[in-house]
């Protein structure tokens, strides 16, 4: 630490966040699964779209963000007036912190939450809560029992990363409804796209004002590089956002792209299925193999070995043959590694060699 220069109290307590692995040295032609990224890509819908942008690269994007926010309206049957527009879904959760967390509040996450929350937490003044979970899946009573009057923000990722499980529309509604007056409950809808019929929360958004949703266009979407989020809330509370986002935080580039693949609801239902199809092939290979997992409802599953130091070996040897996966024991599961759903070739050469690794251990 600097002598006199000193961030706020609580930055140098953030852990730098870690993304997922894409190179290993001497080896070429990685396969990687370490990011939960579509394998198929955006469409070719939001691929013309992006190539078209170039042609006004000279002009600022608008503020208001109204094309995609009524796309986005259009397409899950929501009011545009309540959606704000972000640099992915991990902008509208700074915000959120932003607005309503600062020194002496607390934000609740469960103990296998996305790490941004806790980030977050800390970058405002705020104090992180983790909440154990039960059987890596979401415990409503939990949360509600560590809320106190000092309590601002519930973060609930559901589906949940890295684990994949998910609670359901009745558990969610009774968490909102049992929360203290003064707390906002965050559902993070990252992969609510991977689950058919699941609205991520906007249901609830619409009958309460405690309520809000948060989106990405980085995973089935595929354009996890342009940076693209969106969150759905209470008029109040997009009202206040509002007032903290920045005026012109999305490119033209961006906004174009993702309005052409929101839209392009043909390629979303393809990517669900083939990786409905994918998931279910992996996770029972790999059974086989005596690696377990839960039943998973994103685009990824988390694969439960013996202990850390198998778990750690495997993802050596994957990583020797090309394979990159994900470590998560900055989760609290040391002993697991999260594999994203790619394509068929992908999820057949990484289960082999799993069956390879368990195999040579026998």
């Amino acid at each position: 630490m600097h002598p006199t220069i000193r961030p706020q109290p609580g930055i140098l307590d953030i852990a730098l966040y870690q993304g997922g692995q894409s190179h290993v040295a001497g080896v070429s032609n990685v396969v990687k699964l370490s990011s939960n990224e579509n394998p198929f890509g955006a469409s070719d819908k939001a691929k013309e779209a992006f190539q078209r942008s170039v042609h006004t690269l000279h002009r600022y994007p608008s503020t208001d963000h109204a094309g995609l926010r009524q796309a986005i309206a259009d397409v899950y049957g929501l009011d545009a007036a309540r959606i704000i527009c972000g640099v992915g879904s991990d902008e509208i959760i700074t915000f959120l912190c932003q607005a309503y967390a600062g020194p002496g509040d607390e934000v609740i996450h469960t103990e296998h939450g996305f790490l941004m929350y806790a980030i977050s937490a800390r970058a405002v003044g705020a104090t992180p809560v983790s909440v154990p979970e039960r059987e890596r899946t979401t415990d409503v009573d939990a949360i509600l029992a560590a809320c106190t009057d000092r309590t601002r923000l519930v973060f609930l990722a559901n589906p949940n990363n890295p684990t994949g499980t998910m609670i359901g529309h009745g558990e969610i509604a009774r968490l909102a409804a049992g929360l203290p007056p003064q707390v906002l409950l965050v559902l993070d809808g990252a992969y609510a796209e991977f689950v058919g019929g699941y609205d991520g929360g906007a249901t609830l958004v619409d009958s309460r004002e405690n309520v809000v949703m948060t989106r990405t266009f980085s995973k089935i979407f595929g354009l996890g590089g342009l940076r693209i989020g969106w969150g759905y809330g209470p008029a109040h509370v997009i009202d206040v956002l509002n007032r903290v986002r920045g005026p012109f935080n999305l490119s033209t580039a961006a906004l174009d792209t993702a309005e052409a693949a929101v839209r392009d609801q043909d390629w979303v239902n393809k990517c669900r299925a083939e990786n409905t199809r994918m998931r279910a092939w992996l996770a029972e290979a790999l059974a086989e193999f005596g690696v377990p997992s839960d039943t998973s409802t994103a685009n990824f599953i988390l694969a439960r070995f013996q202990n850390e130091a198998e778990a750690v070996a495997c993802d050596e040897f994957l990583k020797e043959r090309g394979l990159i996966v994900r470590q998560v024991a900055s989760y609290g599961l040391p002993h697991c590694l999260r594999i994203t759903v790619g394509d068929e070739a992908s999820c057949r050469r990484v289960a082999h060699a799993i069956g390879q690794f368990k195999g040579a251990r026998e």
